[in-house]
């Protein structure tokens, strides 16, 4: 009876385990014709996802700006891959510190959380990351 019942557990444990997944984003000098860019520009995830920023062109990094409360301040070093596993729901803004101004910036959202997008929408965007910002929030 309990080998079953261990068998059970370890199967459901095992399944929720499982279910989280990994994305990857490059941070490129080009991508088609647009420059300075993320692969992905806006990831809808789950809680519990990873991203890992892959540093395919030297020069980029990842910068959290603006986000959910209770997610503390994350900032990789430039040209070196980047790695953050999303446990509180919610909208990301992350920027390329030095590409900002040319709009190297991307949203993360996590669990279909919308809660924090007033927050999202107050944040100052400068140069070309005006404009890629307004287009971004119209895909959310």
């Amino acid at each position: 009876m309990f080998k079953y019942l261990f068998l059970v557990i370890s199967f459901i444990s095992i399944s929720f385990c499982s279910s989280a997944e990994t994305i990857e984003i490059d941070m490129v000098n080009k991508l088609g014709k647009e420059k300075m860019v993320y692969s992905i520009k806006v990831a809808k995830i789950d809680i519990g996802d990873t991203i890992i920023w892959k540093s395919a062109d030297k020069g980029h990094n990842v910068e959290f700006v603006e986000m959910p409360k209770g997610v503390k301040k994350f900032k990789s070093k430039i040209s070196k891959d980047a790695e953050y596993k999303f446990e509180i729901p919610g909208i990301y803004l992350y920027i390329c510190t030095p590409h900002k101004a040319m709009g190297m910036i991307g949203l993360v959202v996590v669990g279909d959380d919308l809660s924090n997008l007033n927050q999202i929408k107050k944040a100052k965007m400068q140069g070309k990351s005006k404009k890629i910002f307004k287009e971004l929030l119209k895909e959310l």
